[in-house]
Order: structure tokens, then sequence, then C-alpha cells
């Protein structure tokens, strides 16, 4: 599942609020960091996590958590980034809402419907 432009727009917006719940620290991609990092993306789809790693390290870190977790990463900041994964059952962030039906530009009319006949 990749995010789009839009949904990605989306996920920072509510994840901007968010405080870090996992930390990746010296010791890299643990066992115990993916699990933490699993629980709280389950508990709330939505999370920030932080990582500790030195720049070059940093996104290969990132990517081998979310390939771990199944989660998409949304955003990177720094040493900040946001992981996505929503539930099977009953999401609380839903990305793919319906279209909103367009309006006429302020100060233009409607186009007008062509006559029948």
């Amino acid at each position: 599942m990749a995010l789009t432009g839009k949904q990605k727009r989306t996920l920072r917006g509510l994840g901007h609020h968010l405080q870090v719940v996992v930390q990746v620290g010296s010791d890299g991609v643990t066992d115990g960091v993916v699990a933490a990092a699993a629980q709280a993306l389950k508990d709330h789809e939505l999370i920030k996590i932080k990582v500790e790693a030195e720049k070059e390290g940093r996104a290969e870190a990132l990517s081998a958590l979310a390939e771990k977790t199944g989660a998409e990463v949304a955003q990177t900041l720094g040493k900040t980034a946001l992981l996505f994964k929503p539930r099977k059952n009953k999401p609380k962030i839903k990305l793919d809402a319906p279209p909103r039906p367009e309006k006429p530009a302020a100060g233009k009319p409607a186009a007008p419907e062509a006559d029948e006949g």
C-alpha cells in the first residue's frame, strides 16, 4: 500500500501534535523496538518515532522498521518520522474519503444546462 501525496499530507496534519512513542537507539532496530512499534501501530494507527542513528543510517533503520511492522513511512523530518498502518477492522483514520462535489467558482455563474430540442 503506497501512500499518495494527498494521503501523506493528511497524515502529516494528523501527526503534527503527536508525541514520540518509540525511539530507535544506538542498537538499531531490535526485536524490542519492532514489538513496541507494532503494538503502538495496533493501538493508534499513526505513530511518531525518533531515530537516534547517524544521518546515513536513519533511512535504513526507518525502512527496516516499516518493513518489519508492515507500516508505511508518512513523513521523515530530521530524526523524527511518522509511521502509518491502518487497522483491518474499524480503522480510525480513513484516507480514502469520497470526493467532494465541485462548487462553481466565486463570482462566476454556474454553467447553464443545454436545452433539449
